[in-house]
């Protein structure tokens, strides 16, 4: 992870800082955004290696903010790890029907964070 530049898009807190400091030990660059609102401006001006996306926000839905990625030309084959909410299968399949490359029920562990950024910048994006 060391040099990525992750963008993370998260409405609490204390998840986020947690994502951060889990990311930067790793040598990870992190952006965060606390809503959705301007999500595809500050990844289209930036694109990043990754997007951490929350799927429930306050103002927007991750399932639309992703909707709007995928249909992006720029940003279509970003790399994205969906956080959903333990359980919430149904929110799960419509990530996938909407593009999200990789999950990660909350709360989660660090090892599995770091395994799924991981394996979603191996290719090099």
């Amino acid at each position: 992870m060391h040099g990525k530049h992750v963008v993370l898009i998260e409405d609490e807190p204390n998840i986020a800082e947690a994502i951060r400091f889990i990311l930067a030990r790793v040598g990870a660059r992190v952006t965060h955004l606390a809503t959705g609102a301007d999500a595809v401006a500050v990844l289209a001006a930036e694109p990043p290696d990754v997007l951490v996306l929350d799927l429930m926000l306050p103002d927007r839905s991750g399932l639309d903010i992703l909707a709007d990625l995928r249909a992006e030309p720029a940003l279509a084959a970003l790399p994205v790890l969906m956080l959903t909410a333990r359980g919430q299968s149904r929110d799960r399949e419509a990530a996938e029907r909407a593009g999200a490359n990789a999950f990660l029920a909350k709360p989660f562990a660090n090892s599995d964070l770091l395994s799924a950024m991981r394996a979603l910048t191996m290719g090099g994006t």
